[in-house]
């Protein structure tokens, strides 16, 4: 039986504009008809995925996203070697089509974003330094570049696809929820000046610049979905490294904060409460329990009274849920990341 591995966290985010929209807002939903903020997986996936927490974890084993590689990193290991641009472009572009179908106007780049794991990152660049010492076209042996079997870790987590080479592709085995507010929430808006230090204020007694930014603050819930079976059959076995990524997944979803600007509100947090569930129990996010808006006062705690509250129905209704859990909460000073993070690893 599959085994699942769930994470629920309650963050507190003070005023910020953690993940913006098309306008610039803070991004929201309506959930039991009441306005709500939001963040959205992406949002915190890349977050994670490029934090320090992250890449001192796995930095080994991570990957790059990215439709420039051609461009911006293999282009000028040719040049530098004396070969011209438009000889290395011709050399480069068969490479660059393994991994997705180049631009139009140039063929360095990819129309959409590839994920390329360590393994194969070695091999492409051991490719173009070969040719580059060499100064010849490759041959089409040499293009043997994609791996299934490689050990990405963010790729393990969070899938790949490759549209012209499906064999490729690498399902995802851990689901990121969109984060929401738990209470009804009201956009604010923020109106800025910004002042010219060197206006003497002798000729023009206004502001050098004027703004307007969009803010929201509210305590968030968050779920996650770990299979942990497809993780581990992600990463080639490697039960150790499956291991390291699980206690890193955790570690940046309860400590990072997503990156949306922080320099203007300096909105990092700390999850303060978390819940890990692991079983062979079919996997839900108890999201139910904030469908009708937790109502103002001590919203933290209210928060984690009604998840609790829904994990207990839940298990009266349909029978234990899960086979394990484990639990950290920062405002009664119980529990603790690590033993959290010992619990989803054993």
């Amino acid at each position: 039986m599959t085994q699942f591995i769930q994470l629920h966290l309650i963050t507190s985010y003070p005023p910020a504009n953690l993940n913006r929209d098309d306008l610039g807002r803070p991004k929201s939903c309506v959930i039991g008809g009441a306005g709500r903020l939001r963040v959205s997986s992406q949002s915190l996936k890349r977050a994670w995925r490029n934090s320090e927490v992250f890449v001192d974890a796995l930095g080994a084993n991570k990957g790059t996203r990215t439709k420039s590689l051609g461009r911006r990193e293999l282009l000028p290991v040719m040049l530098a070697a004396g070969i011209d641009e438009k000889k290395a472009t011709e050399w480069l572009t068969p490479i660059i089509k393994c991994f997705g179908k180049p631009e139009t106007n140039d063929p360095l780049q990819t129309g959409q974003l590839f994920h390329i794991s360590p393994a194969e990152r070695a091999l492409v660049d051991a490719l173009v330094a070969t040719l580059a010492a060499e100064k010849r076209p490759l041959v089409a042996e040499e293009l043997k570049l994609l791996r299934k079997d490689h050990k990405s870790a963010d790729i393990a987590m969070f899938g790949r696809m490759l549209a012209d080479s499906p064999a490729f592709n690498s399902e995802a085995a851990v689901q990121v929820a969109h984060a929401f507010t738990v209470h009804k929430v009201q956009i604010e808006d923020d109106y800025f000046t910004a002042v010219d230090d060197l206006n003497n204020g002798q000729e023009d007694l206004g502001a050098g610049h004027l703004g307007e930014t969009g803010f929201g603050a509210g305590v968030f819930y968050l779920y996650i979905c770990v299979d942990r079976d497809l993780l581990l059959a992600n990463l080639q076995g490697d039960t150790a490294l499956a291991n390291q990524t699980l206690r890193a997944l955790l570690e940046c979803a309860a400590t990072v904060a997503p990156t949306g600007k922080q320099n203007s509100f300096a909105s990092r947090a700390h999850a303060l409460y978390c819940l890990a569930e692991k079983g062979s129990q079919q996997p839900r996010s108890l999201s139910l329990a904030f469908t009708r808006p937790v109502q103002a006062g001590d919203v933290q705690t209210q928060a984690i009274t009604e998840l609790e509250r829904l994990l207990a129905n839940m298990d009266q209704v349909y029978g234990p849920r899960s086979d394990g859990r484990a639990s950290f909460n920062v405002l009664s000073g119980t529990g603790s990341l690590k033993s959290v993070l010992d619990f989803i690893t054993e």
